[in-house]
């Protein structure tokens, strides 16, 4: 019995050392393997670092607005008996825009100038008598005072009749009708939006900093999102005298022809003030600029030759970035001219990866980028 036990006892050490060795053998095999393990190289695509030529810029945003706009409005209370424009029409300065009722004023300069009629005949009249001195000077001076005093009633109640008569102070574009034919319109209601297309301002502020720059008569351009890949010129034609206490702006104003009427009162649009210099910067895609808390850092592709093979390499490497345009930022620092850099794929990577490099899906790239949504 003895026997058969000490038998089972060595075939079940026997397994089990078989089984460790086995194991052992296999982690060995895992980690030589794990050891000689190489990642595929990862795909990206490269721009190299060059050398350009910038203008001399001042960025900003700004707002567009009229050299004359209005809402038209009575200056009296009324009923609205005539309208003569369509909403959107384009009107000469004292075209006829909208009539008030005046029937109760017409009556009124009627009375007046008779009145007006009846005191002139007895100024005549006195007059005649006070040359053969019949009467006295003031009698003559009461008549005259009477038809003077009568004359104005009559042009007062002209310049009623005349302000219920609302034409176009200016030439320019109509808005939409805001009044309907009855309507009893009071005092300062908007009747219709008059704006003057051309020329236009654009509004816009540049920090204190910037001041020493600036003068009238330099170019500025700005564009919208209305019209893509257009840029619009104008000039730089007002600085004002004050700054805001708040931000420390300065505020400015250009003035844009608009011949083509493409611009509209109250638009959003990037404004760029070109200065007289020039400067030599280097600039790379955006996309190639990886930022973090800690500084921003590029991939740069540096050939590495293994064995006889030529592979390409990233170096992580820290920049100090400058002004951005378009889809292009320009380095200051960290880069030489000609340096190939990655600019897709760089949230892959890590330093000391071998990568293959294919442009042959990067995005085009512009100073004036004009996405698709935009």
């Amino acid at each position: 019995m003895k026997r058969k036990i000490i038998v089972g006892v060595i075939i079940v050490a026997v397994l089990g050392g078989g089984l460790i060795a086995v194991k052992i053998w296999q982690i060995k095999t895992m980690i030589a393997f794990g050891a000689a393990f190489v990642p595929p190289p990862a795909t990206v695509a490269t721009a190299a670092a060059n050398e350009e030529v910038w203008q001399d810029i001042l960025p900003a945003v700004g707002s567009v607005s009229p050299a004359q706009g209005v809402t038209i409005a009575p200056e009296i209370a009324g009923t609205v008996s005539e309208i003569a424009f369509e909403s959107g029409a384009t009107v000469n300065q004292g075209d006829l825009l909208v009539k008030l009722d005046t029937s109760s004023e017409d009556a009124q300069l009627r009375a007046a100038e008779a009145q007006v009629q009846l005191a002139k005949l007895n100024l005549a009249r006195t007059r005649k008598l006070r040359a053969d001195n019949t009467v006295s000077q003031s009698e003559l001076d009461q008549a005259d005072a009477t038809l003077t005093q009568n004359e104005a009633s009559a042009d007062e109640i002209r310049a009623v009749i005349a302000k219920k008569t609302i034409r176009a102070p200016f030439a320019g574009r109509l808005g939409i009708r805001l009044v309907n034919l009855g309507e009893q319109l009071a005092v300062g209601k908007g009747i219709v939006s008059l704006q003057a297309p051309s020329p236009l301002f654009v509004d816009f502020s540049l920090p204190q900093q910037n001041l020493a720059q600036l003068q009238t008569g330099l170019k500025v351009s700005a564009n919208c999102d209305s019209y893509p890949g257009t840029n619009f010129e104008g000039e730089l034609t007002v600085i004002s005298p004050d700054l805001d206490t708040v931000t420390r702006n300065v505020r400015l104003r250009a003035r844009f022809e608009n011949d083509d009427g493409r611009l509209r009162a109250g638009m959003f649009v990037r404004v760029k003030v070109e200065l007289p210099g020039e400067k030599t910067v280097l600039v790379i895609p955006a996309t190639a600029v990886l930022s973090a808390p800690y500084g921003d850092s590029v991939f740069v592709l540096e050939p590495q030759v293994n064995q006889g093979v030529t592979n390409l390499i990233v170096e992580q490497r820290f920049i100090r970035t400058g002004e951005s345009r378009g889809d292009f930022i320009s380095v200051e620092t960290g880069l030489k001219p000609g340096e190939r850099v990655a600019t897709a794929g760089i949230f892959k990577l890590r330093n000391g990866m071998t990568v293959l490099e294919n442009n042959a899906v990067a995005p085009d790239i512009s100073l004036n980028p004009t996405p698709p949504n935009s």
